[in-house]
């Protein structure tokens, strides 16, 4: 192992560290009792993952103050071959194409978004915060920001608007998570909100961008499913219903259109480092789904999936279409 742990290395090689793993240990102590064993799923994560993880408990500074200390006062030079996966820009992949990306400010949404417009593209970067667009991308000029609000008409104009006549692909990211409920226990409330953003929203923004695709005769979509999609242990009623009618409109859709140019898939994450998480959970869906949550495969990171995504929206995936593309470290072939 090296001598040297920097932000970027992981959090296992930062635990195993002579001087890095009281350190850390110690960090992540002072808000009170620390039980190493939560770290489990992120051990292969980079240490700077573990702000967004936080959602504002661990700040950056004090990350940055953690290296100092390791490393004698000094920030070390990445090193170069850690064996840490590492993203590789694939430049020119995206020249001339306009990439709707919703969920945008954040998380999946906000990697894919980087990635697309580092690889030469436009990006119409959309999200319900526009504070938080504001902040993810600043002046840049190839990335036009659009706060809507994706499960209503007026939102999805906005995004047109924005857009313009042409559109090369769409990957509709935006979601949001429930509570773990069962079915017995699921308010309307809860129901109703999961299926707005994660199925009223894919189908509409899917349906206003297809005419402009057929036209054109060429257009890549690509929707987020999840791991519960995929089976039924994962998550509450709401959240696992409405991934399945992704799964449902990716897979129609692709048969639709497959003759017509254009290309519809889907990524199923797993476990993902964007700090999302469900609250005021479920007592009787934690008890039901937690024995199984316990052994997904390490968490990913927010870049892995944008991997995936730009990867089926590109012309490398020029011969998928239909596919639900499981991202998940392994967890759906437990």
């Amino acid at each position: 192992m090296a001598n040297t742990v920097t932000a970027s290395s992981t959090i296992g090689d930062w635990l195993a560290h002579p001087e890095g793993g009281p350190a850390l240990r110690e960090l992540l102590g002072r808000g009170g009792a620390f039980d190493e064993s939560q770290l489990a799923p992120v051990r292969g994560l980079p240490l700077r993952q573990l702000v967004e993880l936080s959602q504002g408990q661990l700040p950056q500074a004090a990350v940055d103050a953690l290296v100092l200390r390791v490393n004698g006062g000094v920030v070390p030079d990445e090193e170069p071959d850690s064996g840490a996966w590492r993203e590789r820009i694939t430049p020119g992949r995206f020249d001339g194409k306009t990439v709707i990306v919703t969920g945008a400010a954040s998380g999946i949404g906000r990697a894919t978004a980087s990635r697309i417009v580092r690889e030469g593209g436009r990006v119409i970067a959309v999200d319900i915060t526009a504070d938080k667009l504001a902040e993810a991308f600043g002046a840049e000029e190839s990335v036009v920001t659009v706060t809507a609000d994706i499960s209503s008409d007026a939102g999805i104009a906005a995004i047109m608007a924005a857009a313009g006549d042409r559109i090369d692909g769409l990957a509709n990211i935006a979601g949001v998570v429930d509570d773990f409920t069962p079915v017995h226990e699921t308010s309307d409330k809860v129901w109703e909100r999961v299926f707005a953003v994660n199925v009223d929203g894919v189908f509409k923004l899917t349906r206003a961008v297809v005419p402009a695709m057929l036209s054109a005769r060429r257009g890549s979509i690509v929707n987020v499913a999840s791991e519960a999609a995929l089976r039924g242990n994962a998550a509450g009623v709401a959240y696992t219903a409405s991934k399945h009618a992704v799964v449902g409109i990716t897979k129609n859709t692709a048969f639709m259109y497959g003759g017509e140019g254009l290309r519809v898939n889907a990524v199923a994450p797993g476990g993902v480092a964007t700090g999302m998480r469900p609250t005021n959970q479920s007592e009787f869906g934690l008890g039901r789904t937690g024995p199984f949550l316990r052994l997904i495969p390490a968490v990913a990171a927010a870049e892995h999936l944008a991997a995936s995504i730009t990867f089926l929206l590109s012309d490398d995936g020029v011969n998928l279409n239909g596919v639900i593309l499981p991202s998940d470290g392994g967890w759906s072939i437990q």
